[in-house]
């Protein structure tokens, strides 16, 4: 009875989001979200007890949405769900290539995005595992992706890009020290930061979406890692913090 009680609430969440959708005009979003293997694989989250109830949209994006969710003992959760229809499939593929986890998987859209699925899984472990502070991840299934919310009671924590930090100077440090663990302990590179995927909460910084890091042997992680400096440098620069992109990859490249 309650796994059934899980399941109406579930449909009534994705139902309430397809009218926003709808209203909105928004067709494009609404695609390749909630397909019916996606359908079913919530459901069996929901029956696993990981899932026991679905709220709103979070965010919206090209490759996938992010919805607020409850899951054991009332603890927030973030359901990242990818579209296999529209994500970008060659983006994806440009990422995975060179990456020996994952070698094997098959050219269709779908192996793809499930293998972008678990390799961001992977990659939040590995972060958190070295002291950098990301969403902690609780599992992935098919296009799915659960993790912790960043936010409380729903709301989420902004964007960098939409706030101004009290102590920008620090938040920089922070950043700094995140991206050289990831570096030398991780031996990832982010791929994509900047001020879009760094999240404020209680006056730290979280990096977000690390469905992009790629191992350091990846053939393009020196592009990547420099592309990476040059969006924090122009960003806090802004903030008024005195940083320079050469400083700032002797930081991330210095050994202990």
């Amino acid at each position: 009875m309650y796994h059934d009680k899980r399941m109406k609430d579930i449909e009534k969440r994705i139902d309430e989001y397809r009218m926003k959708v709808k209203d909105s005009g928004d067709l494009k979003a609404e695609s390749g979200v909630f397909d019916a293997p996606t359908l079913k694989t919530l459901y069996t989250l929901a029956s696993k007890g990981i899932i026991k109830a679905m709220g709103g949209v979070v965010s919206t994006g090209k490759e996938a949405d992010v919805f607020h969710a409850l899951g054991e003992d009332e603890r927030e959760l973030a359901i990242k769900i990818y579209r296999i229809t529209t994500s970008d499939f060659q983006k994806m593929q440009d990422y995975l290539i060179g990456d020996p986890r994952f070698e094997g998987i098959r050219g269709t859209k779908k192996d793809v995005v499930f293998a972008w699925t678990k390799k961001e899984h992977r990659n939040l472990e590995r972060a958190m595992e070295v002291g950098v502070r990301v969403p902690r991840p609780v599992t992935s299934e098919r296009n799915i992706l659960v993790m912790e919310f960043i936010g409380k009671d729903e709301v989420p924590a902004p964007r960098l890009k939409d706030v101004r930090p009290e102590d920008p100077k620090g938040i920089y440090s922070k950043v700094a020290e995140y991206m050289r663990l990831l570096y030398q302990k991780a031996r990832l590179v982010h791929g994509d930061l900047s001020e879009y995927n760094i999240l404020l909460y209680e006056g730290e910084p979280i990096i977000i979406d690390m469905g992009q890091a790629v191992m350091l042997d990846h053939p393009m992680s020196s592009e990547f890692l420099a592309r990476d400096i040059r969006n924090i440098v122009k960003y806090f620069k802004k903030m008024g913090v005195d940083c320079s992109e050469e400083r700032l990859n002797a930081y991330i490249m210095k050994k202990d």
